[in-house]
């Protein structure tokens, strides 16, 4: 007997590759709904590489009652309004916006890291999902803390257009395109021009001089993994289509080589390691794409402080850092909680 799955924002990136993951991965379902707002109410959705097409049902009129777990995919306006509604109605809600994520109450899950964690979703039968750049940080941190505990981090991220939505995945393509033709270049979805650049802003500015994407890393990592970590991020929007990339240099309190590192990560779950050194031997965000895996690579020492090291981070953002991570927290739940699959 599987579960009765509603995608809500099923027409977006994230909403899409959450109906591919689920059909990748054979998650055992007996029903599944795409879910979106009115306007895409009766279009058709393709779920998996099957032929089966999915009719998008309209949000306002969706009744989650009978249903066993929505994976909200739509932001936060939405899940404000509906979250709580499907969550009332008795359908356990994993959530991939911001709204919750540093809510007491709610769960903040990846599996790989904080599984036990879970358990706390029965007072709001919410989980919520973490930002697409911590995810897959505290997958490759969560071993080497274990090994060696961690101190100190600083990051610096290189995130993909995709992470803002097909809107701005549609800017770089346009902009690309007319620099090549000499049309002009005038950015709409972000504050410069995406094309051949790099924007040093994700999200909005905070009164501290940092964005929100910057201090999201900061108190999800704290919720996740240690509150006692101290972390700095600088993030960076770069004109990739899809696949976040981060600079991550960590000061542990206890001794760890660049070897044992590098052997802990290899047995890490969640984790590939390609560390070759040599030309191409790592793996950049065009070799991620569609993949799993959090990819590490460039693990060395770093001389200049006791117990450092500097490693290079890949993944899929719209996988990892959304819908693949949404997914295997619905698995966990509905091996460790629900308990209703044959």
């Amino acid at each position: 007997m599987g579960y009765r799955v509603a995608v809500v924002g099923a027409t977006g990136n994230v909403g899409r590759e959450l109906l591919n993951v689920l059909a990748e991965r054979q998650f055992p379902l007996d029903e599944v709904a795409a879910v979106a707002s009115a306007r895409s109410t009766g279009d058709r959705i393709e779920f998996g590489e099957s032929d089966e097409m999915l009719t998008v049902r309209n949000l306002e009129h969706f009744d989650f009652s009978g249903w066993d777990m929505a994976l909200f995919a739509a932001g936060s306006a939405v899940s404000k309004i509906y979250a709580p509604k499907a969550a009332a109605a008795g359908c356990t809600v994993i959530d991939n916006s911001s709204l919750f994520r540093m809510d007491p109450d709610v769960p903040l899950i990846v599996p790989e890291v904080n599984s036990d964690a879970i358990a706390g979703y029965r007072k709001k039968n919410i989980i919520a999902n973490p930002n697409c750049s911590t995810a897959q940080l505290v997958v490759a941190l969560k071993p080497l803390h274990d090994a060696a505990k961690i101190k100190r981090v600083v990051v610096a991220t290189y995130q993909s257009v995709s992470g803002t939505g097909k809107a701005a995945m549609d800017e770089l393509f346009n902009q690309s395109r007319n620099i090549f033709v000499g049309d002009p270049t005038e950015p709409e979805v972000y504050p410069k021009q995406i094309a051949f650049n790099v924007i040093p802003q994700v999200d909005v500015f905070l009164d501290d001089g940092s964005t929100k994407e910057e201090w999201k890393m900061v108190v999800e990592t704290k919720k996740i993994l240690d509150p006692k970590i101290k972390l700095i991020a600088t993030c960076v929007r770069v004109p990739v289509f899809v696949g976040h990339s981060e600079a991550v240099n960590i000061e542990f309190e206890n001794e760890i080589s660049a070897d044992q590192a590098r052997e802990i990560l290899r047995e890490a779950p969640g984790v590939l390691v390609v560390d070759k050194h040599e030309d191409g031997g790592y793996v950049t965000p065009v070799e991620c794409v569609g993949d799993y895996a959090t990819y590490v690579s460039r693990i060395r020492e770093d001389p200049t402080v006791e117990n450092g090291l500097s490693l290079w981070v890949v993944s899929d953002n719209l996988r990892k850092g959304a819908a693949l991570n949404a997914v295997q927290i619905a698995e966990l739940l509905g091996r460790k909680h629900l308990q209703k699959a044959a």
